[in-house]
């Protein structure tokens, strides 16, 4: 049976619609990184998941920015541990802690009405400017 990963209340994803692959890491680390394969890259299908709704998939793509490939497809590496275990679990955290961004609601925005001060002040500046300009043509009326 598969496991199913739980990211939120109303949102837990199948095991099988995360791939998963080694590589090698980059960077120092001696003999032992040219010879294992620590490296995660975790790819998830955001398109055509079955468990995203569709307003969480559509903030998910806008977050994901150049992780996300053409085909839909997030692709996140993990490399910064030492030990494949943990770059697994790296990867996943971060793969949930995206989609657990994605799935809050933007706040709506209030529209709010300028103060009568800042009114003023604006007008005061246009006067300001309109009597710069004014002053600056070849015929004025004084």
């Amino acid at each position: 049976m598969l496991k199913r990963i739980r990211v939120t209340h109303r949102i837990s994803l199948n095991e099988d619609e995360i791939e998963e692959s080694f590589v090698r890491a980059s960077g120092p680390g001696g003999q032992h990184v040219n010879k294992t394969e620590t490296a995660v890259q975790l790819r998830f299908d955001v398109r055509n998941s079955p468990s995203l709704p569709d307003d969480v998939r559509y903030r998910l793509e806008r977050l994901a920015g150049h992780r996300l490939t053409q085909d839909g497809v997030l692709i996140l590496v993990a490399d910064r541990q030492r030990s494949q275990i943990r770059n697994r679990q790296e990867a996943l955290e971060r793969l949930i802690e995206l989609i657990r961004e994605a799935a809050i609601p933007p706040t709506p925005r209030r529209p709010t009405k300028p103060t009568k001060a800042s009114k003023q002040r604006r007008l005061e500046s246009k006067s300001q400017r309109s009597e710069v300009k004014r002053m600056r043509s070849a015929r004025h009326d004084d």
